[in-house]
């Protein structure tokens, strides 16, 4: 059974020092929305703002604090007792409160923005902290530029935090100035040094993008809470990231002594992309954990690796963070194995000679193709292999209308082996309309579980290049259009993805699942 003395706790900021990124402001339902969702990714702790900063920020928090339930609530106050007031009356309808306060302690910041003697910074930590202390038991003390503090003086300042009723220390790294193994050993210099019963906290910034290997080594060396952002926003270059600290304690245990998280780590994906909707911050693209190419394979050995069994290339399961699990992605450096599986998924099997043949045809346009696509597939196989693939349904006019006034419609004309059909239908906006539309025309009942749109050229002119997923009785198919309307586009996509999903049921209801070769 693990100890409550292992556990590591999450103290999450991302409402705090998140929203500190540049151009973020949330509104305070927007900030609940979120609080909302760290309880239920089940963080210790919500650092919910700095309420003195603004009444919009003070409302957030007292509003967070009046209607969040299970994780404790916490605030920022500088040492001045007027703040630390007030951080209060935001915080006293929490079910569990906690004030942080905080003050610069490295010559550079004492000198150039306070403008306060070492002496009148350690008489301010002194009657800032025993304030707090009138208001809650659980106190947190930061001196803010630790990294840059002399240990001396730090150690003095701690000392003193502890003795007016700090009982947890926050070694900030500011600046992103640490270095893993020197961070490591100042938290353990703070360790040895300052007497008392606190915990040890660490929060990393990520300068020289070492937040999250500056926390872990903080952990190591004795730091017992994390003070961590979702998607690593924050300051600057953001803070240590929840999702990569949190993950790595979990899959590597071996080397933090059995400590854990309280974290449900399935809410891990929803919480990442909530924060990124309503921020506004998108996620790259490689982002460890949560981005969307964390759980992708494009290399042909790696491919195969994980189609024979996932933990070859993957140490994290995907599902346990609430992603999706492996994707395939075919480019240049896919194997014949992800080739021949893709095609087997979109129900066409080819053996022997013929994907020898069709899987060099594969690797030719991929040379010149950055994405290739299922219709780029059946393409290529139906060139290899003498089979005609033809579109069932081609789409010969578009007409939409919508706007401010009045409910969006759209009328299409399919043309067909039989003639032409035609269908109008309204929708929550001209997208939505057309694609309802072309459902009509081809009797076609279909889910979108996917939608995304690019510029492929620039300037005002530029193609609109969407490309649309669509689910219809556990099958599915993507579909690309590409015009200078991006509605046109959208449209043609969502008919591209149609035809794609008839095809398949003509092979099935022929009986030959496509299956072609010896």
């Amino acid at each position: 059974m693990t100890s409550e003395a292992e556990k590591l706790i999450i103290f999450d900021t991302t409402l705090r020092d998140g929203e500190q990124s540049p151009g973020i402001s949330l509104d305070a339902s927007e900030k609940l929305e979120i609080a909302e969702q760290l309880a239920r990714l089940n963080v210790d702790y919500i650092e919910a703002g700095f309420p003195v900063a603004s009444p919009g920020d003070f409302d957030a928090v007292s509003l967070i604090a009046g209607k969040v339930e299970g994780p404790a609530i916490a605030a920022l106050s500088r040492t001045h007792l007027s703040d630390v007031d007030r951080c209060w009356d935001a915080l006293r309808h929490a079910e569990r409160a906690r004030i942080h306060v905080f003050i610069s302690t490295s010559p550079v910041h004492m000198e150039s923005m306070l403008r306060m003697t070492p002496a009148q910074v350690l008489e301010a930590t002194r009657s800032g902290v025993a304030r707090a202390k009138e208001h809650t038991s659980d106190v947190e003390f930061s001196p803010q530029d630790a990294t840059r503090t002399p240990l001396d003086f730090m150690i003095e300042v701690l000392t003193a935090a502890v003795e007016a009723g700090a009982n947890t220390l926050n070694i900030p790294d500011t600046v992103g100035y640490g270095i893993p193994w020197d961070f490591g050993a100042l938290i353990s210099y703070v360790r040895k040094n300052v007497p008392g019963d606190y915990i040890i906290s660490t929060h990393c910034h990520n300068d020289l993008g070492l937040a999250t290997a500056n926390s872990l080594a903080g952990a190591q060396a004795g730091a017992r809470q994390i003070e961590v952002c979702v998607n690593g926003l924050g300051e600057r270059a953001g803070n240590a990231a929840l999702e990569e600290v949190v993950m790595a304690v979990k899959i590597r245990p071996d080397q933090f002594n059995g400590m854990y998280t309280q974290i449900k780590t399935e809410e891990i994906a929803r919480t990442s992309r909530l924060v990124s909707r309503l921020t506004g911050y998108p996620l790259q693209y490689n982002k460890a954990v949560v981005g969307r190419n964390a759980f992708a394979h494009e290399s042909g050995i790696h491919q195969h690796g994980v189609l024979a069994n996932k933990k070859t290339y993957e140490i994290i399961d995907a599902e346990s963070v609430g992603q999706k699990s492996s994707q395939i992605v075919l480019g240049k450096h896919s194997g014949r194995h992800a080739f021949s599986d893709s095609l087997e998924k979109m129900g066409i099997k080819v053996q022997g000679d013929a994907l020898t043949a069709a899987f060099a045809r594969f690797k030719e346009l991929a040379d010149r193709k950055l994405d290739i696509t299922e219709a780029d597939l059946e393409a290529i196989v139906a060139e290899e292999l003498g089979i005609f693939t033809t579109d069932t349904f081609v789409l010969e006019e578009l007409a939409v209308t919508g706007g401010t006034v009045g409910t969006p419609t759209a009328r299409v004309v399919l043309s067909t082996a039989d003639g032409k059909v035609e269908a109008t239908s309204e929708g929550n906006g001209m997208i939505d309309a057309a694609g309802k539309a072309i459902q009509k025309a081809t009797n076609i009942e279909a889910s979108l579980i996917g939608f995304s749109v690019s510029s492929v050229t620039g300037g005002v002119d530029a193609l609109g290049d969407v490309v649309i997923q669509l689910e219809s009785n556990g099958s599915k198919a993507s579909g690309k259009g590409v015009s200078t309307d991006v509605v046109e586009a959208s449209a043609r996509a969502y008919l591209n993805a149609i035809n794609r999903i008839e095809r398949r049921r003509s092979r099935n209801s022929e009986g030959s699942e496509g299956e072609v070769g010896p």
